[in-house]
């Protein structure tokens, strides 16, 4: 592994490596993420399509990849940069390694860089499209940049949502196909719809666990599609990209106020909020990771969460009857809306965490909860 391969960033600042992976070069947004373990659900991560992604933590690779933990049936990243690269996983469920992985899926990646003066830069200068230049010089990365579209330009739920309609019926801690063995599926008690924007698979074995019949529907699907399949409830998913090429999910949204509960996550928040004329907005470098402390304006408790979103709600441009219910403490953006009157909550950050904590799962108790009190 001693391919040259260099990081360019659209401001000409270059990060020279050596290439594992795929052997190709890669467009997109780089951004950094702050979770220390967790590096396969942060590649097969939806809401990660289209941005080379950094991790903070130096070592990755160390304990291969499993089986067990996809949060989508592929790598949604377009590259991947690490400072260390371990070629010699030590792990009991590990079946290959993270290079003979990037490889199968066809993603380049790049180690031996300097992650944290990637990272500074990015946290001073805001996040920026960049490339992993193989077989190029730098120079010629740059110029070929300025003829790529950029991130915002796309709408990438329509690459990642579902093309038609699925049930998911498979066990809380695997991501195989294969079912609860006969008689130790929990006993169903609602039918819940998810909108998959760019869902990952733990929002599914959440629900499931819970005793819900879980259906994940195209993100296109219409209010009318969602009704005729008669669910108790609607989770709007997370997702990738600018909620402004939204137009179809927040109709949808629009069209299901007042007829059924409804859950946002993430992107779901977003499209939410733009739902009742509210108005989002790109963050200077997003927040991306497993340590990002919110505050529940209702109980007054801090709660420490995985988040991955590169946009946020304007509090100042929704109405008087949704109220916001949580806020970020590091620099004070909407984590979360409610409805004065109606069964309609969203949440910004990840309660299904993978990866980062699982301490914000009593939020799908609450959702449910809810589903509860309108069915009686």
């Amino acid at each position: 592994m001693t391919q040259p391969a260099h990081l360019v960033l659209e401001d000409g600042s270059v990060y020279s490596g050596y290439a594992f992976g795929d052997d190709k070069s890669a467009h997109g947004e780089v951004v950094f993420a702050t979770s220390m373990t967790g590096y396969q659900e942060m590649l097969t991560d939806p809401s990660f399509a289209g941005q080379i992604v950094v991790p903070t933590y130096p070592l990755i690779g160390n304990y291969g990849i499993n089986e067990r933990d996809f949060e989508s049936k592929q790598v949604q990243v377009s590259g991947f940069v690490v400072r260390e690269y371990s070629s010699r996983p030590s792990h009991s469920l590990s079946t290959m390694t993270l290079d003979e992985f990037l490889k199968k899926q066809g993603i380049p990646g790049i180690a031996g860089v300097d992650t944290r003066a990637i990272t500074r830069k990015l946290r001073t200068k805001g996040v920026m499209m960049g490339m992993i230049a193989l077989g190029q010089t730098p120079q010629a990365a740059l110029t070929r940049m300025q003829d790529l579209p950029t991130y915002g330009d796309i709408d990438y739920v329509r690459q990642v949502s579902t093309s038609k309609p699925y049930q998911w019926d498979q066990p809380l801690a695997s991501a195989s196909s294969t079912p609860f063995p006969e008689g130790s599926a929990p006993e169903t008690k609602y039918k819940i719809l998810v909108s998959d924007c760019g869902l990952k698979y733990n929002i599914l074995r959440m629900l499931r666990s819970k005793g819900c019949e879980v259906v994940a529907m195209p993100a296109t699907s219409t209010a009318e599609d969602i009704l005729a399949q008669k669910p108790d409830g609607v989770l709007l998913s997370p997702g990738p990209g600018d909620p402004e090429h939204l137009d179809y999910a927040v109709d949808m949204a629009k069209g299901l106020i007042g007829k059924l509960p409804i859950f946002g996550i993430c992107l779901g928040n977003q499209v939410v909020a733009k739902a009742f004329g509210g108005k989002t907005f790109k963050l200077k470098f997003g927040h991306r990771g497993a340590n990002h402390p919110v505050k529940d304006l209702e109980t007054g408790l801090v709660h420490i969460t995985a988040q991955n979103h590169g946009y946020a709600v304007d509090g100042d441009s929704l109405p008087s009857d949704i109220e916001i219910s949580h806020v970020n403490l590091n620099d004070g953006t909407v984590e979360g809306i409610r409805h004065k009157s109606l069964p309609i909550m969203t949440i910004q950050y990840h309660s299904e965490a993978s990866p980062g904590p699982r301490d914000n799962e009593y939020i799908f108790d609450k959702f449910l909860d809810m589903v509860q009190e309108t069915k009686r």
